[in-house]
């Protein structure tokens, strides 16, 4: 791992990038690392534009500049392009759209150029079908801890989801993520 990880979360209003974020910063401060975040959510209650930013390791400051975020997590398509400055060349990007659609044709050649690695899976989708529409949060967050590029694996976030989520909702919560993860293991073919 980098002495510096920069993490941006985005979506909408209403979809749990706060809950997202603080599972994000626990799993990097139980690992020992230094954590600064901050959140931007004016008028999230109406479905507005959220955005928090999160920074892992050696760092001094609780906002990732653009160009400089290793890894994108969107829980919106739009956000996802709105937000796509902040990653640096060679950054991940994780979103919550149609992989069939994703990304549009203009963009393209922008993450190409730029050499941003992305996947795309319908994370509202799987937590509809699981009962919860309101934790595509949790499913993209399991889809995410598939991959062997990211900062924090499956055990770790699943651990911190046991930990802090409300005991009401653990065992869903769990379920969902979960279902993102063996979604991504099935696409990968593991």
């Amino acid at each position: 791992m980098t002495d510096t990880i920069n993490m941006v979360v985005c979506g909408l209003g209403g979809q749990g990038i706060l809950f997202m974020s603080s599972i994000l910063a626990q799993t990097g401060l139980d690992r020992g690392l230094n954590v600064m975040g901050a959140e931007t959510h004016g008028m999230a209650q109406r479905g507005a534009s959220v955005v928090s930013h999160l920074r892992f390791g050696n760092v001094e400051g609780s906002l990732v500049r653009t160009g400089t975020a290793h890894y994108l997590l969107a829980l919106e398509e739009n956000e996802a392009y709105r937000n796509l400055p902040f990653l640096s060349r060679g950054g991940k990007m994780y979103v919550n759209a149609n992989a069939d659609h994703f990304p549009r044709e203009e963009i393209r050649g922008f993450l190409a150029k730029k050499e941003i690695f992305y996947r795309s899976f319908p994370a509202g989708s799987v937590a509809q079908e699981l009962g919860a529409a309101l934790s595509s949060n949790l499913a993209l967050l399991g889809y995410f801890s598939a991959f062997d590029n990211t900062p924090f694996g499956q055990e770790e976030l699943r651990g911190v989801i046991e930990k802090i989520s409300p005991e009401r909702f653990r065992q869903t919560n769990l379920e969902i993520f979960d279902a993102g993860h063996e979604r991504a293991m099935m696409e990968k073919g593991a």
